[in-house]
This record gives C-alpha cells, sequence and structure tokens, in this order.
C-alpha cells in the first residue's frame, strides 16, 4: 500500500500561486499513474488533474486548465501540483491519489486505492 502525504496548502490572496506536494513511500512510484482531487465545503469531492505513470500524459478539469501543472519527480517519490491564477472557487482542500500499477489515466475517484490526508488551500477575494 502507497502511502502520500500531501503539503503545501495555505492562504493565498486571488490572483497568487501555490505549489502543492504528495510525497509518497514505497518504491515503484514511477509504476504509478497519480490524481488530484479537491472538496470544497458542502459539494462533491471532484477531480483536478492527472498524470499518466510514464509521465508523458496528463489532463485537467476545464476550470483549472491553463492554471494548473501537474509534475512528478520520480526520484523524490514525489508528485506536483503548481496552482497560478488562483480564484476564490479554487477554495478546498486538495488530495492527492495513487491508482494501481501501470494503470491508464481515469477521472473516477473511485478508481483510486490510496489517498493522502488532504491539504487546505484558501483563496481570498
Amino acid at each position: 500500500q502507497v502511502q502520500l502525504v500531501e503539503s503545501g496548502g495555505g492562504l493565498v490572496q486571488a490572483g497568487g500561486s501555490l505549489r502543492l506536494s504528495c510525497a509518497a513511500s514505497g518504491r515503484a512510484f514511477s509504476s504509478y499513474a497519480m490524481g488530484w482531487f479537491r472538496q470544497a465545503p458542502g459539494k462533491d469531492r471532484e477531480f483536478v488533474a492527472i498524470m499518466s505513470w510514464t509521465g508523458s500524459t496528463t489532463s485537467y478539469a476545464d476550470s483549472v486548465k491553463g492554471r494548473f501543472t501537474v509534475s512528478r519527480d520520480n526520484a523524490k517519490n514525489t508528485v506536483y501540483l503548481q496552482m497560478n491564477s488562483l480564484k476564490p472557487e479554487d477554495t478546498a482542500v486538495y488530495y492527492c491519489a495513487v491508482r494501481p500499477k501501470y494503470s491508464s489515466l481515469s477521472y473516477l475517484e473511485t478508481e483510486y486505492t490510496s489517498w493522502g490526508q488532504g491539504t487546505q488551500v484558501t483563496v481570498s477575494s
């Protein structure tokens, strides 16, 4: 079982930037497709961004496309979410998650097997 720990959340003004990190334990990190999801107060958790296990393919929710970038550093067992031009509607708890080894990309949270504890991002107007 892969253990995930997110960090990098905080309070930022609209238009600002944050970089979230998700550190994974265990070996074979490079074999896992990774996803970022978020949950705003009173709302369901939603897909934000995903990256294939090869790192060659990414996909983003329309609401963050052009502002957020997902990347990974396999040497550090870490995946990142760079968030620019933040908006108040980006306020949420952000979670990283991992799919089974060598799995394809998925937008469905039910297809992710391990989750981090989440990190709070608050964007003030």
